[in-house]
């Protein structure tokens, strides 16, 4: 005995037709290329903040290394901005960069 989807699947394996990629006319070819090169160079802005944002805390700890020493809620606020400053930060440069991207659709 043979579930339904396992006797799909396997039916539609057969009727299976060699893929083409499908043929766009020149003004939409050139519009998905500057669309690409406008998302690409916001990707790596967004790229470069996401690295500024991770590695420049080390640099952050040792300039001001009393940053160990100050306390908020009772914990270092270098443990903070390690554990808790970087989630909210990267979540809001993925929304940043997501709608960059939609308004550049919309507009292109």
């Amino acid at each position: 005995m043979m579930s339904p989807q396992t006797r799909l699947a396997r039916g539609r394996g057969k009727l299976r037709r060699k893929w083409r990629l499908p043929r766009i006319g020149r003004r939409d070819a050139e519009r998905a290329r500057a669309l690409y090169r406008a998302q690409g160079a916001r990707g790596a802005v967004s790229l470069g903040a996401l690295f500024l944002l991770l590695f420049g805390m080390p640099g952050v700890f040792a300039l001001w290394p009393e940053l160990d020493h100050v306390r908020l809620w009772g914990v270092p606020v270098s443990w903070l901005m390690v554990g808790v400053v970087p989630f909210p930060v990267m979540a809001g440069l993925a929304w940043w960069q997501l709608r960059w991207a939609e308004r550049t659709e919309e507009r292109e």
